[in-house]
């Protein structure tokens, strides 16, 4: 019997929160639908806070969700951008966390690499690789979507690379791994 699972990949935002589903079997990563959240319209800070928390819900319950990827804040200069993307950030893993879904988090750079291999890859780039990765047909408009989906597709492979195991960070793989470490 192959195992499958199915990764929900964020890239959380203030105007539009992107998402990506892709459903493993075996070591295969499978499409299943990607989009984004539109906020635009959404004038009061609270409300669309809580639209990202229940429409990540609806995403989890939908697609039966089994971990949850979300692209970790960049540091940038406005403080107040960061704080607004910090919230968003924090309101879709409650959402997965609600739904008992692991978290895992990857800085942009990263996901960019395991999508890419460049860290400075652009956001047209990167939904280049996915579209020959994924074989979807059409890239989207808005290419949060695609920021969403790659951080699925980086979970995916940084999964791998740990064995096909699930581990929050190097220390919990070596902590449950002790038989492969070397010691000096």
């Amino acid at each position: 019997m192959t195992k499958t699972k199915t990764i929900l990949g964020i890239d959380p935002g203030t105007i539009f929160t992107g998402w990506g589903v892709i459903k493993i079997t075996g070591k295969t990563p499978h499409l299943e639908s990607f989009g984004y959240i539109d906020l635009s319209k959404i004038k009061d800070p609270y409300e669309k806070l809580k639209m990202i928390f229940h429409r990540t819900v609806q995403l989890i319950d939908e697609y039966n969700i089994s971990e949850m990827a979300i692209e970790a804040p960049f540091f940038g200069k406005n403080v107040q951008s960061m704080l607004k993307l910090g919230r968003a950030q924090g309101v879709s893993i409650a959402a997965a966390l609600s739904r008992n879904v692991d978290v895992f988090e990857y800085a942009p750079r990263k996901i960019k690499i395991a999508v890419t291999g460049n860290g400075n890859a652009s956001k047209e780039q990167v939904a280049v690789f996915l579209q020959n990765i994924l074989k979807f047909k059409e890239i989207p408009e808005k290419l949060d979507a695609t920021d969403g989906l790659a951080a699925a597709v980086c979970h995916h492979y940084q999964s791998k690379v740990l064995t096909g195991g699930s581990y929050k960070s190097w220390k919990d793989f070596i902590n449950k791994n002790p038989n492969r470490v070397k010691k000096k």
